[in-house]
């Protein structure tokens, strides 16, 4: 199976000019983006129950996770979803959309939940309740394979990187940041994509320096173009894949964590882990994830 790449346009690019002026910088431009918004807008459990449909988004372009193939979805989430459709007793009604949107959606109330590859911070944790975690997530520079001038972290002083919009490497850059300082070094110029594959072809055409992701998906990629793509050490610290709920949706948080446990027990995560990441993870946490300090927590374990 193949990565489909797609032209860049200038409509699909956001330039940072400039560096983070501050750590905080990254929370900011998220807690800016969404808004404030209540639980209350999100479908309870009882009232997904009541109306018989749950309405979760999807995004397009995320491999393994999800992407489009031959126009129509494919990857570890459809096969979860189609899981879910056998557990839960409503209907699951599912949305495809670029990522850029999908977060919105939920804080608006137009969907109950994301299925989708989405990485929990900090940041996210002041708007969503995470359901039990699927995959670990610890971002890793990518570069060109055949680029001998990045050989570690301190040689990306100065780069430029491309990363997702709004996505949670985009959040955890300020920790690169803080790496690179502490060897006398800065992060460089940073450009935002509507997708990933966007800046795979950016990288590959040498537009970008480096590409920050998450760690599976960036072996995925490698595994794709090993003549391409080389995966460098980690930038962030230990994190998570994980579904996000509308802060405070308690019950439907818990059936959600109910059945990704459910797909644990039955061994039916482990395959679908192998299958589609490579490996399964038989050491996530077992419970959601609703708080900065439960969070931190249990990356320190």
């Amino acid at each position: 199976m193949k990565i489909k790449y797609n032209a860049l346009t200038k409509n699909t690019v956001l330039s940072l000019a400039g560096r983070f002026m501050a750590a905080g910088a990254a929370s900011i431009i998220l807690s800016a983006s969404m808004g404030m918004f209540s639980a209350s807008q999100a479908a309870t459990l009882e009232e997904v129950k009541a109306k018989g449909v749950l309405n979760v988004a999807t995004e397009d372009n995320y491999y393994p996770f999800e992407f489009i193939k031959d126009g129509e979805s494919d990857g570890f989430h459809k096969d979860v979803i189609a899981e879910l459709r056998k557990y839960a007793k409503f209907q699951v009604k599912q949305d495809i959309m670029p990522w850029t949107g999908l977060l919105a959606g939920i804080t608006s109330g137009k969907y109950d939940g994301a299925i989708t590859g989405a990485g929990v911070t900090e940041e996210r944790l002041g708007a969503f309740d995470f359901v039990a975690p699927v995959a670990p997530e610890v971002s890793h520079y990518i570069k060109r394979a055949n680029d001998d001038r990045i050989k570690d972290l301190s040689s990306l002083s100065g780069l430029t990187v491309g990363v997702q919009a709004g996505g949670a490497q985009l959040a955890r850059l300020t920790q690169l940041d803080a790496k690179l300082k502490t060897m006398g070094g800065s992060l460089g110029k940073i450009v935002q994509y509507q997708s990933y594959p966007e800046a795979y072809a950016d990288l590959a055409n040498g537009r970008l320096d480096y590409v920050v992701n998450s760690i599976v998906p960036a072996n995925m990629l490698v595994k794709e173009r090993p003549k391409v793509f080389a995966v460098g050490e980690a930038t962030s610290g230990k994190g998570f894949i994980a579904w996000p709920v509308a802060k405070g949706n308690k019950e439907l948080l818990e059936y959600l964590t109910g059945f990704v446990n459910h797909l644990r027990d039955t061994g039916k995560l482990a395959e679908l882990q192998k299958k589609w990441l490579g490996q399964s993870f038989d050491d996530l946490p077992h419970e959601s994830i609703s708080s900065m300090e439960q969070f931190r927590k249990l990356t320190e374990q």
